[in-house]
């Protein structure tokens, strides 16, 4: 058990969710946020999106205070988990019985990693108890009726490949904080743009012990992209979150750094704000049906990305955008590219063979399962590396690949062509991603 936990705990009990503000200025709608832990830090985390890009005529202010209100309480959860309080108490507005319990799964399920690596034991009823003081906000009939794709781009395979097969559609696009590399991706399609700002103190906490570790940040963007969905009249949001998503990182428990991204909370999230903001904007990955692997069966037909996308978050960090060739993520999209492209082709992208570098061996490892747990990155199964490694073996004898042959070798094997996964995708668009996958071998 980690003692910091129990000490914080005690000395704050709670966290206090005091305010939003949505204001405006010449060029932006800036939406502001008041978290407090009392004793402790204020926190003010700030989003702002240009008033161009507000199309919808018919905004209805409670609908609109509605969805900032509760993107607020996912952004409560990098704020919380300095301490992780015993309560959340919120001041800034109104949920109720079943929405209390929404939120408190996505915060325990969410947060799961950052317990698992804080060595961190409660259970979900434990963690904390909402104390709701606000007011309820009243939506009534809102009339709406959007038109078109928003598309999330994050710069790497994943959304490219969305992109590709959605092209002759009527697509916008979207970015949180926007990298050159996210330009390059999108080219000369329409894109909004969002600007969200941490608060420092936050930063400050976690130089100072604070706890510290992963939070939901898909679940961030879910309600963000919404909230944008609803501003510019779209009609779908369409992500590009693969069913390998669904599969945990610690082996033989429900712990998945990847849980926002998950089937499960792409359900849900539709569900909830269907029932709660009273209008119809469907959320849903394109690419839920299919595994990691086909993806990059796909993205490997589409060269013009192969030299601009990225995904390495080591690399994300610098300027610019670099594959860092020295975490499990960079080996992971290396391995299930070289499955379908020549080993000469793949290190054109990384810059060198990753394969022959000794120094991955125990995140090689971990990719193919002969550890406790999967990298806690965005990657696929244990299943398609294998599969992925079987393929490259007949072609490559670099020094992984050697010793996977040698050592590790299992006959595995993936039906590209399959729909593996339950989905919520709409016909029209599911039968576009069968027909690209149909020739694959």
């Amino acid at each position: 058990m980690n003692k910091k936990f129990d000490a914080f705990r005690e000395k704050y009990p709670n966290i206090i969710y005091k305010d939003y503000n949505i204001s405006y200025d010449d060029e932006y709608m800036h939406i502001k946020y008041e978290f407090v832990i009392p004793n402790l830090r204020v926190f003010n985390p700030t989003i702002s999106i240009l008033k161009k890009d507000i199309l919808n005529d018919n905004i209805d202010q409670n609908l609109l205070n509605s969805i900032v209100f509760k993107l607020g309480l996912v952004e409560l959860i990098s704020y919380y988990k300095c301490t992780c309080p015993k309560q959340v108490v919120i001041e800034a507005g109104y949920i109720d019985e079943e929405e209390k319990r929404w939120f408190k799964k996505l915060f325990y399920n969410g947060l799961g990693e950052f317990f698992y690596v804080n060595e961190i034991e409660v259970t979900e009823d434990e963690l904390f108890e909402f104390i709701v003081q606000g007011k309820k906000i009243n939506i009534g009939d809102t009339f709406y009726q959007g038109e078109g794709n928003l598309i999330p781009v994050g710069g790497g395979k994943d959304s490219n490949v969305t992109l590709e097969l959605l092209k002759d559609y009527d697509n916008k696009c979207f970015v949180i904080n926007p990298k050159p590399v996210h330009f390059d991706c999108i080219k000369d399609r329409d894109c909004y743009i969002v600007k969200r700002v941490i608060d420092k103190n936050l930063i400050e906490l976690n130089s100072l012990g604070f706890l510290n570790g992963h939070t939901p940040f898909s679940a961030v963007v879910a309600f963000i992209s919404y909230l944008v969905a609803y501003l510019t009249n779209r009609k779908y949001i369409v992500l590009s979150n693969e069913g390998s998503a669904n599969e945990p990182t610690v082996i033989g428990t429900n712990i998945n750094h990847q849980y926002s991204k998950t089937f499960d909370f792409e359900r849900l999230f539709y569900s909830y704000t269907k029932k709660y903001f009273k209008i119809d904007i469907k959320y849903f990955s394109l690419l839920r049906p299919i595994k990691e692997i086909q993806i990059a069966y796909l993205f490997s037909k589409y060269k013009e990305y192969h030299k601009i996308f990225r995904s390495c978050n080591v690399g994300s960090k610098e300027n610019p955008w670099k594959w860092c060739c020295n975490c499990p993520k960079c080996l992971f999209v290396y391995i299930i590219l070289e499955a379908f492209m020549s080993k000469e082709e793949v290190i054109d992208i990384f810059g060198e063979n990753m394969l022959d570098n000794k120094n991955l061996e125990h995140y090689f490892l971990q990719l193919i399962g002969e550890a406790d747990t999967k990298p806690f990155e965005c990657i696929g199964t244990i299943e398609e590396v294998k599969y992925a490694m079987n393929r490259i073996i007949k072609k490559d004898s670099s020094y992984l690949a050697t010793l996977y042959k040698d050592l590790y070798y299992d006959e595995v094997d993936i039906d590209l062509t399959k729909f593996y996964y339950e989905n919520n995708v709409i016909d029209e668009y599911l039968d576009i991603l069968k027909e690209a996958i149909r020739s694959a071998k």
